[in-house]
């Protein structure tokens, strides 16, 4: 029996889709490692061993070819957003409010298009109102808890660890401003690794002073900071040989649907069960992410 051949876009596409379930289980893993070896800790290991996988897989930074101004202004902007993903997942009160934490983060896609819109003079039509407003919603939603909409429940969730939810709010508007950034200055260049690499040194900076949890070798937790950097390098490597080589509108696509495949990889790791109010805000925040995206493709045609 003769099977059809996959053709080198369609293996490509397959290969920048892996990417996308990497990214996703990365709440989960973070959150792993972060009961293991504390937050800081256990990010200062995660993203150094990351940064070695990407030494190997995208290779090392050309500094001399990317352009300064990216560097001055990009550098901090990403490291800034991965402390913010990182210390806010690992300092959360337990793994559901972990997962509520992460799908704050997922507000990133809407703010990242309108930020283009007010910065980079992306035109788009008036589907970006209702796109913003229905991810907002979604994350109210999943904050509210099984009331809903409630905004006293909203309140006394997010005041039981405002740092943790401050910190992923944060981060979306600093994510966002990377995008804009990257889009402006990078001129095609990417400096990924040297990135991680200095995510990796202020971690260890903040351990070194300010303390931490002990990092002593345990299997299990050794076997969970492999997992996360493996999600963290190969996902970015994945992603660049599918954005390179196969259908981008299809990857495109499927990555507004991370924030439901992150919270369902996420519940199973951590054995926290979502109520139907969580799924339901988590479909309106992928539902919001794509209607910015149709908004901007509109503008442009």
């Amino acid at each position: 029996m003769h099977l059809p051949s996959i053709s080198a876009r369609s293996r490509a596409t397959l290969v920048g889709l892996l990417a996308i379930v990497f990214w996703s289980s990365l709440v989960g893993l973070l959150r792993r490692v972060g009961e293991r070896y504390g937050a800081t800790g256990g990010a200062a290991l995660a993203y150094t061993a990351a940064s070695l996988l990407l030494l190997a897989t995208v290779g090392p930074t050309r500094i001399r070819d990317v352009p300064r101004r990216y560097l001055a202004v990009g550098g901090p902007l990403f490291v800034a957003y991965e402390l913010c993903l990182a210390l806010s997942i690992g300092q959360a009160h337990g793994g559901r409010q972990a997962i509520e934490v992460g799908m704050v983060n997922y507000l990133w896609p809407a703010f990242t298009m309108a930020s283009a819109i007010l910065f980079n003079g992306q035109r788009a039509n008036w589907l970006m109102v209702p796109g913003v407003g229905l991810a907002i919603a979604g994350v109210c939603r999943v904050l509210g808890g099984e009331r809903g909409f409630d905004a006293a429940a909203l309140l006394a969730n997010v005041g039981d660890n405002p740092f943790s939810y401050g910190l992923s709010f944060a981060g979306t508007l600093v994510w966002a401003a990377y995008c804009t950034v990257t889009a402006r200055l990078a001129g095609g260049k990417n400096a990924i690794t040297l990135f991680f690499m200095l995510t990796a040194l202020a971690l260890w900076a903040k351990y070194l002073a300010f303390g931490g949890a002990p990092l002593d070798a345990d299997p299990r937790g050794l076997a969970d900071l492999a997992l996360a950097a493996a999600a963290m390098g190969f996902g970015y490597a994945a992603w660049n040989v599918g954005l390179l080589r196969g259908h981008v509108t299809v990857l495109a696509g499927a990555s507004y649907f991370i924030p439901v495949l992150s919270a369902a990889l996420a519940s199973y790791m951590l054995r926290a069960p979502l109520s139907p109010a969580f799924w339901q805000g988590a479909f309106l925040v992928c539902g919001g992410s794509i209607l910015c995206w149709l908004a901007t493709r509109a503008g442009r045609a």
